[in-house]
């Protein structure tokens, strides 16, 4: 009788392996295990004594008029993000692994076909309303419905979200081969079922929303600043994944029309700290008294987070930028050399890849599990993915561009853009070439004016348009542009979100970050192989032949990027003793009450100084 009973179970274990039963666990990674085992204390990277309390005062941009970070419509709010938790939470010092926030276990079907979450029963919103697995499915389903369009791209192999009771919710996948799945459901922020029965969801909001964060609005006026302020009973303030996080009462964000004005308030201590990504400022407006004497420290803090691109981006959907020749002719127009010498101070590297700084920048030629993947595509791929490495024109730096020029100006007379009367127009219909530039800040047009000048010079009618926030966020959603430039992140692991950068399903999806219009099989094929890779060598080899792909497409004039942080602040605060590798960190820092007295005490002599 007992041999009869254990006989299933040995052939259970046949056929499958302990390790591919499907457990519970506080924490999931892309590839190999998690660095912190259960039961661990804090992150490494953080500093789980220290104290709460002051204000972190930052700069923002432009304005707001909405408080509801997940829709569409409105410019939202800075900081809106403190206010929501997710499922899980993700470490700074791993590729991709994410540890149980809401979630207090995870687990993943054994063929991969579904995740399933057990809450945190302690877990609670704002209004001290539970968290139960009804709001998570509620959340999933409302932002597929009428959340931002990333969502539905995001999350589109996600079948099904269901409650199978109050602190278990399950979500069913479409496939099983998408590895990513389990990892990015753990980002959903969780809103509040019983909040939306009676507030329109799809709405521009100036009314705070309910969430159950770390932090909650306190107040704010429309357009000019809004402050956020801890939590002091916050459900989850004593889990190893926040011990010695979120550390300010108060987060306040002060907006400011432009860049320039903000460096100013910022010297003028009106705010605490500054990421400076302009060369120029950084090398020449922080000469200043309160950095000489020490009361504001100026410093670089390296990291190995990947760059991603930024460019000047061609929207594809004209079809005067259809023709990748053409593409291909513009990117002769922009002086790198001269421009990294004469404006950026010789500090920044020329962006050649789509996963900059990363082990999945494509280098060389294709390796044979590279070319593997691109073959089947040769045919309508640019010979040159095959038997060229992509690196974009050079120059000598002299600021003499004629060699470029010529070879824009036979590019563009192959592609059947040619000049007549000093004007390069088309060759059957006689339409001039006109590009227009649309830009978000001042500080770009001193890099956009050398190109205008270039193309000027080629016969294109060129110009250029600063426009305001509100205006460049509709246009740029509306892709009502010829050209604008755009950073696209990368991560650790690229998964899902290239969907929403490159692929074809997404070129006319109002809002989404196809901003070029990218409509290319090849392209498409690449994500694929990307989302289903099984190891992290299979994820690097496909990385690196999306990125053959769309360096020979010639979608973007790179641009530049620089492996750290360039910061300015008021000399009040402590950080942790290790830095995170992959993030800034800012919410591991805290006020040194000491230094704070030190600094306000300076500040009063220097106005009273300034008196007489």
């Amino acid at each position: 009788m007992k041999n009869k009973n254990l006989l299933p179970l040995i052939l259970f274990l046949l056929l499958h392996p302990l390790s591919a039963i499907a457990e519970p666990r506080h924490a999931i990674a892309m590839f190999g295990e998690p660095k912190y085992s259960s039961g661990f204390s804090h992150f490494e990277y953080t500093n789980p004594n220290a104290p709460k309390g002051g204000t972190l005062k930052l700069a923002s941009i432009g304005t707001f008029d909405n408080l509801n970070p997940h829709i569409l419509k409105g410019v939202a709010a800075d900081g809106l993000g403190y206010m929501y938790d997710t499922l899980m939470l993700s470490s700074y010092d791993e590729h991709f692994t994410k540890y149980g926030l809401v979630a207090k276990e995870i687990e993943v079907a054994a063929d991969n076909s579904s995740v399933t979450f057990y809450l945190r029963p302690e877990a609670r919103f704002h209004d001290d309303s539970p968290l139960t697995a009804e709001d998570v499915v509620f959340s999933f389903d409302i932002l597929m419905e009428k959340g931002h369009p990333f969502y539905r791209s995001y999350y589109k192999e996600i079948t099904k979200a269901e409650a199978l009771d109050q602190y278990t919710v399950k979500f069913s996948f479409s496939t099983t081969e998408n590895r990513e799945l389990p990892l990015i459901i753990g980002d959903l922020p969780i809103l509040p079922k019983k909040y939306y029965e009676t507030h329109e969801f799809d709405k521009t909001t100036l009314e705070p929303q309910i969430g159950s964060g770390p932090y909650k609005i306190k107040s704010f006026e429309q357009g000019r600043w809004i402050k956020f302020e801890r939590v002091k009973d916050y459900w989850a303030k004593d889990l190893p994944i926040m011990k010695g996080k979120y550390n300010f009462d108060e987060i306040q964000y002060d907006y400011y029309r432009d860049a320039t004005v903000s460096v100013e308030a910022f010297k003028s201590g009106e705010y605490d700290l500054r990421e400076e990504n302009i060369s120029r400022v950084w090398a020449t407006a922080y000469d200043f008294p309160a950095v000489r004497d020490g009361r504001v420290i100026k410093e670089v803090i390296d990291h190995d987070i990947p760059a991603g691109i930024q460019g000047f981006v061609f929207n594809t959907r004209k079809d005067k930028f259809k023709d990748p020749k053409v593409r291909e002719a513009l990117n002769y127009l922009m002086d790198f050399e001269w421009q990294n010498q004469s404006l950026f101070y010789g500090v920044y590297f020329r962006s050649r890849s789509y996963f900059q700084n990363s082990d999945f920048a494509a280098t060389g030629l294709p390796s044979e599990s590279e070319l593997t993947l691109l073959e089947p595509f040769r045919e309508a791929l640019d010979p040159r993915v095959f038997t060229e490495e992509y690196n974009p024109p050079k120059s000598d730096g002299s600021g003499n561009n004629r060699e470029m020029l010529r070879k824009a100006d036979k590019l563009l007379t192959e592609a059947g853009w040619v000049v007549r009367d000093f004007k390069r127009v088309n060759e059957k219909t006689g339409e001039q070439m006109t590009i227009d530039f649309m830009l978000s800040s001042p500080t770009f047009e001193r890099v956009v004016a050398p190109m205008l000048n270039n193309l000027k010079k080629l016969g294109v009618e060129a110009s250029m348009r600063t426009v305001d926030s509100a205006q460049y966020i509709k246009r740029s959603e509306e892709f009502d542009y010829d050209m604008i430039g755009n950073i696209w992140g990368q991560s650790n692991s690229p998964g899902n979100e290239q969907i929403d950068y490159w692929h074809s399903s997404q070129s006319d999806i109002r809002g989404s970050r196809n901003l070029a219009g990218i409509k290319n099989p090849a392209a498409d094929a690449m994500i694929e192989k990307i989302i289903k890779a099984k190891t992290r060598d299979e994820l690097i080899t496909a990385c690196r032949a999306l990125d053959r792909v769309l360096q020979w497409g010639f979608y973007v004039i790179p641009n530049w990027y620089l492996g750290s942080f360039r910061l300015v602040y008021w000399n009040k605060f402590d950080r942790p003793a290790i830095s995170p590798k992959y993030a800034m960190g800012l919410e591991t820092w805290w006020i040194n009450q000491d230094k704070l007295r030190r600094v306000e005490k300076a500040k009063s002599t220097e106005s009273k100084g300034d008196k007489f």
